[in-house]
């Protein structure tokens, strides 16, 4: 089995717009455009992509929400865990196993008139300061995978937090079983909808 919670990386700060004369920077939609079109190019085209092979030529791009940048929270701290809940447990995952994993706090964020919680967790051997934030939220099992969608968060360089919504990705088991994903605690169920980042493709009925 792979191991999979973060198969790719959320950096689309550095591509710049080359088809207006002043190449100007990419604004926030077309910098969110520009990294799904690669995303997309690296699943139909990469040896490490989670799409079965023999699928990949008939792939032709994720399906996803429209942009939302209210979706976006900015400037969040990572606050000390004080759930019930232990610091230290064993996670889940669509394969039937345990991984080790840790509560590393909890970020706080306002959405639809209310004060939202999501908690953030580490595993062993995962770089020091990020964190992955995986959720559920009123799409799920419908819209979205039913075992939550992943967000991977690194701390900005005044150690704040960005949760980015519109970057919500599906864990590869989606694409193969032969991964094995974290599935989401129930702690991380938003009572929301969260229309924003990666969904299942829309059914016809």
């Amino acid at each position: 089995m792979t191991d999979d919670h973060a198969h790719h990386d959320h950096d689309h700060d550095e591509h710049e717009h080359h088809h207006h004369h002043e190449h100007r920077p990419l604004d926030y939609a077309e910098a969110i455009e520009a990294f799904r079109a690669e995303k997309d190019a690296y699943f139909k085209n990469s040896q490490g992509s989670p799409i079965p092979e023999a699928e990949r030529e008939a792939f032709s791009g994720l399906p996803y929400y429209p942009i939302d940048p209210s979706r976006r929270f900015e400037g969040l701290v990572l606050e000390a865990y004080a759930g019930s809940e232990p610091s230290n447990f064993q996670i889940p995952t669509s394969d039937g196993r345990l991984r080790p994993a840790h509560r590393a706090g909890i970020l706080g964020f306002e959405l639809e008139g209310e004060r939202r919680v999501l908690t953030a967790y580490t595993f062993d051997g995962g770089a020091a300061e990020s964190v992955f934030v995986p959720f559920l939220d009123a799409t799920s099992g419908k819209e979205t995978y039913g075992a939550g969608r992943y967000l991977d968060l690194d701390p900005e360089d005044d150690g704040t937090y960005t949760l980015d919504f519109n970057l919500a990705y599906h864990p590869s088991c989606v694409y193969d079983m032969k991964y094995s994903c974290p599935l989401t605690p129930a702690e991380n169920r938003l009572s929301i909808r969260i229309e924003a980042g990666e969904r299942l493709a829309p059914t016809s009925d």
